[in-house]
């Protein structure tokens, strides 16, 4: 982790109040990081794609060795899509393939991290009893070859066919969480993630009266244990 890291954040913030919030703290986390980053506010449904091909670009250019790249994307969305600035939707896949083993030769074998703030359905957690969690870490010896899709962490705000919630002026419960753990605790990042789980599972919000539930989920093809302070 000696060399340099990037980020990426692509962020709507029309009609979503509360998201000015998200990118201050965001981007305190990324400069305590020392990750340098780079925000576009309202892309389009296109622009999403032109922004992750020139930040792939971007990297692949850099001077000095890349040790990480970090992209946090928010928006309205549903289950694997994006809604760009114009209502254009975005396949959250395409977004990813840019920074595979395969497109980015600058990431080949390094981690890559996605967080994705947008819903991913229109169900509303209501909670249940309280229930048992089970976290497992798989470590491989380095291969000849690797897969395709290894060295990445996907984490969205809410589980599929959720609702990822957002206050109009405190910001998203996802974004502002991670920022905060991430920024007082050291520790792999997948610890890291397990905490920010645990906080939001234990938060009760509150919408149209009602108590709602949600936590964000986790997926992993790390090699390695990832530490980012």
């Amino acid at each position: 982790m000696s060399g340099a890291r990037l980020a990426l954040t692509l962020c709507v913030t029309e009609e979503r109040e509360g998201s000015k919030a998200d990118l201050d703290a965001l981007e305190r986390m990324f400069r305590q990081l020392r990750f340098e980053n780079t925000t576009k506010e309202n892309p389009t449904g296109r622009q999403f794609l032109e922004e992750m091909k020139a930040f792939q670009e971007t990297l692949d250019g850099w001077a000095e060795p890349v040790s990480c790249a970090f992209v946090v994307l928010m928006a309205h969305g549903d289950e694997g899509l994006l809604k760009g600035v114009d209502e254009e939707m975005v396949e959250l896949d395409n977004l990813f393939e840019a920074l595979n083993n395969k497109n980015c030769a600058a990431l080949r074998g390094k981690p890559k991290l996605f967080m994705v703030q947008a819903c991913r359905g229109e169900h509303r957690d209501l909670g249940e009893a309280i229930g048992g969690d089970q976290v497992a870490v798989i470590e491989q010896e380095h291969p000849q070859t690797i897969p395709t899709y290894t060295d990445t962490v996907h984490v969205y705000a809410t589980m599929e066919g959720h609702i990822a919630y957002r206050h109009d002026k405190d910001g998203s419960s996802f974004i502002q969480t991670v920022a905060d753990v991430f920024t007082k605790k050291k520790g792999p990042v997948l610890e890291l993630l397990t905490e920010v789980t645990r906080r939001m599972a234990e938060a009760e919000l509150m919408q149209e009266g009602r108590v709602r539930k949600v936590n964000p989920e986790i997926m992993s093809t790390l090699r390695k244990r990832l530490y980012l302070q």
